[in-house]
């Protein structure tokens, strides 16, 4: 009995080390190819190890390309997005949980009901919406759909409902206003969910591709994505210089997380504590 009760948690371990190696493998491979010199990619047998660290692939790629605005306009889409996510559907999640007014929950199940149709669906119509008004090739015309996001608005409704009403009754006792008790009480108290949901807002801002592809079209506000696919037609048999980017777009990923995964954590426990 004893000598099972360590077993157990043994052969767990190993498997979870077994399929944290195989998961490990792509990202070793990639940062190996990004140091390797473009002679180096052709040599048989394979170099897992390069024989000679060259940084070949991460200078050629900010020369042959202008990666650094590239990066910027990616960081500066990611956060602009998230911020806008996150301020308009607080707003919109305190609303739905917390103010009573008639036609309150048909209203939240027509917002869930967006949630069922496909995005590509409704991005032709964006799409004429900001021809329209002139919006194309701009950040402004990229970052206007961030407004409408029911996922994010579910999300945060879901937590803000856990939060007791004796806080905002005692606050509204001391003559409180409606802004000081979302401002004062109800943004600090659901700040996990808030850090867990701008981690992945932020994430699928930073890694998307198709809506910039439709509405950017110049070169100075391609985002970071775009950059790499453009790589991959110029480049595409120098993995160096691919890989090199690809390991660029993932830096500030890892680094946000690293940052904030205690509150990425928290808020994933805190969701499902009912």
């Amino acid at each position: 009995m004893t000598r099972s009760r360590f077993v157990q948690p043994l052969l767990f371990y190993v498997f979870a080390s077994i399929l944290a190696v195989f998961a490990l493998i792509p990202f070793f491979w990639m940062v190996s190819t990004s140091l390797k010199s473009k002679g180096a990619l052709i040599s048989i047998p394979i170099q897992w190890i390069p024989e000679k660290i060259s940084f070949e692939g991460y200078s050629k790629i900010f020369t042959v390309f202008p990666f650094a605005k590239a990066i910027f306009n990616s960081l500066f889409i990611s956060v602009a997005s998230t911020g806008i996510v996150l301020v308009s559907a607080l707003m919109a999640a305190y609303v739905f949980a917390k103010i009573e007014f008639k036609g309150r929950e048909a209203v939240f199940a027509l917002f869930l009901a967006t949630m069922m149709v496909p995005g590509q669906v409704t991005m032709i119509p964006v799409f004429l919406v900001l021809k329209e008004f002139q919006l194309l090739n701009s950040f402004t015309g990229l970052l206007l759909p961030s407004v409408f996001n029911p996922f994010a608005i579910f999300m945060l409704r879901q937590f803000i409902k856990t939060i007791h009403n004796d806080f905002l009754d005692a606050a509204f006792i001391d003559g409180a206003t409606q802004p000081k008790v979302f401002l004062r009480i109800i943004v600090p108290l659901s700040m996990p969910i808030i850090a867990t949901l701008g981690i992945v807002t932020f994430m699928g801002a930073w890694n998307d591709y198709f809506w910039p592809l439709i509405v950017l079209s110049d070169r100075e506000l391609m985002t970071l994505p775009l950059a790499l696919s453009s790589l991959n037609g110029q480049y595409g048999s120098e993995y160096n210089t691919l890989m090199a980017g690809s390991l660029i777009s993932m830096l500030p990923i890892i680094v946000l997380y690293m940052f904030a995964q205690g509150f990425f954590k928290a808020g994933l426990q805190m969701g499902g504590i009912k």
